[in-house]
């Protein structure tokens, strides 16, 4: 699989297979394809696989879209204005991601339910309860919110992060939550109750603009409805 990303503000990822070449990816994400791409839809892996995917913030059935007959052209593009990350899973490269930051993979690519082990970190660490695990072995492409600023933490290092900036950190991080300091901080201080703290060794990746922020600006100009 060859594959190009063209685009800023939205962009589209490309790919190029060759005959039999497969790629999965969630509903709704195949912008423009070839006519000999074939497309199937299944639970990718049995109904435990696909609801623990639903419990992460993802569609319970995947596509698979397949090159028959020869090659084959696919593309998926963002669904909102940020970056499509390109990323090679393979043994001891394993990632985990926010809810909704997984774009399409080539088939080698697993996807699972990751939980987080200190219950605190997912209902309140701005991520959720549950992320998901990219295993397996081939590239995987990641759609995250705005610009991306990247991280390498030293074994110890910690990095304390707002509620939803956290994009995607490399399995070896772990990450938990920090309670604001001070009553009048946390009732006033308009940063909310709690932030993430990631603790290294790894490679983390930070979002400047989550569309959870967006979507809360956007409902302060909302019309009330009276």
């Amino acid at each position: 699989m060859r594959y190009e990303i063209k685009g800023e503000t939205l962009p589209v990822v490309i790919c190029q297979l060759e005959a039999g070449e497969k790629m999965i990816t969630e509903k709704g994400a195949m912008s423009w394809m070839s006519p000999n791409m074939k497309m199937e839809t299944t639970t990718g892996g049995g109904l435990g696989k696909a609801f623990g995917r639903m419990f992460a913030g993802e569609a319970m059935f995947q596509n698979t879209y397949t090159a028959e007959g020869g090659p084959g052209m696919i593309a998926f593009s963002s669904s909102f204005p940020g970056n499509i990350i390109p990323f090679e899973i393979g043994s001891g490269r394993e990632l985990v991601v926010q809810k909704s930051g997984f774009l399409a993979a080539e088939a080698g690519v697993n996807l699972s339910v990751f939980f987080q082990k200190k219950l605190g970190a997912g209902f309140f660490g701005g991520e959720g309860f549950i992320m998901q695990k990219l295993s397996g072995s081939g590239v995987a492409f990641l759609e995250f919110d705005g610009h991306i600023v990247e991280y390498d933490l030293e074994q110890g290092q910690q990095l304390l992060v707002d509620t939803g900036y956290l994009a995607a950190m490399e399995s070896s991080c772990s990450i938990d939550i920090q309670k604001v300091p001070g009553v009048k901080n946390m009732l006033f201080g308009g940063e909310g109750l709690f932030n993430t703290m990631i603790t290294g060794p790894g490679h983390i990746w930070l979002q400047t603009m989550p569309i959870s922020n967006v979507a809360g600006e956007i409902l302060r100009f909302a019309p009330s409805g009276n």
